[in-house]
This record gives C-alpha cells, structure tokens and sequence, in this order.
C-alpha cells in the first residue's frame, strides 16, 4: 500500500518539514511510469485487511479483486492517485530518491522512473540525510 508514505510525506512537507521518501526493491513500482498506474494492494500479511478481502487472496485473481476494490474506495473518498500523490509530494519539495542496488538487482533504468524522482542514490547517502532527523518512519 503506496498511500502511507506520501500521505505522511505531504503532510510533513505542508507545515514545513524537510522529508525524503527513499525507495527500494518492490517499493520503486510506486516510482516506475509503467507501474505507477496498476499498483496493487498485497493481501498477504496484511492483518488490517477485512476479512473479505483474506478470503479473497486465496482465489485467483483475488489480489486483483481487492486493489480494484480498495483504488475505487479512495476515489469514492476522493483521495488523490498515488501519480497525483507523487506530484504534490514534489510541490511541496518532498525529496524523492530511488535506491541505487535495488534498481541494479531488478534490472530498473533511471529513464523508467517517473520525472519527479529526483536523484538515484546509494542507502548511505539517505541514512546520512536520515542521521539528523527528528522523525524517521519505514512504512
């Protein structure tokens, strides 16, 4: 679920807070212009999950079932698109940065990630950032 993280993220960055959003492994689809749109909601683990939505897991196309479900439910809420969500994150000056490793591991180009990201960098360098946080939060 990509929605946390940027809902922190803009909120912290519109009452004047420097915040970094750093991606890695399955998190960089949040980042991707060919995954940004289709991202799904992972049923497994997820004890916040109705049990509805459990159950439907286990059935085939059951996770497919549930983003739609769960994308249509933050429309009906009207709640941005996490594509809306990325672009207000950078308005607001929320650093976005794409771990370096991870895009290496999964075979993931610069040129794939959405415009807003706005630097590929290592984990040393968003824990040298992270180091003299107030708040540090993994989502």
């Amino acid at each position: 679920m990509a929605y946390p993280p940027f809902i922190l993220a803009t909120a912290a960055a519109a009452i004047d807070m420097e915040c970094m959003l750093f991606f890695t492994f399955w998190g960089l689809d949040v980042i991707h212009k060919d995954k940004i749109d289709n991202l799904s909601v992972s049923i497994a683990g997820n004890p916040g999950m109705p049990a509805l939505a459990k159950v439907a897991g286990v059935v085939p196309f059951g996770t497919k079932m549930v983003s739609s479900m769960m994308k249509n439910q933050f429309a009906n809420s009207h709640v941005m698109s996490i594509r809306e969500f990325v672009s207000e994150a950078k308005e607001l000056g929320v650093h976005m940065v794409a771990c370096q490793m991870s895009m290496d591991v999964l075979g993931i180009k610069r040129e794939d990630l959405v415009p807003e990201v706005e630097d590929v960098v290592g984990a040393a360098t968003f824990l040298d950032f992270a180091r003299d946080a107030k708040i540090s939060l993994f989502v």
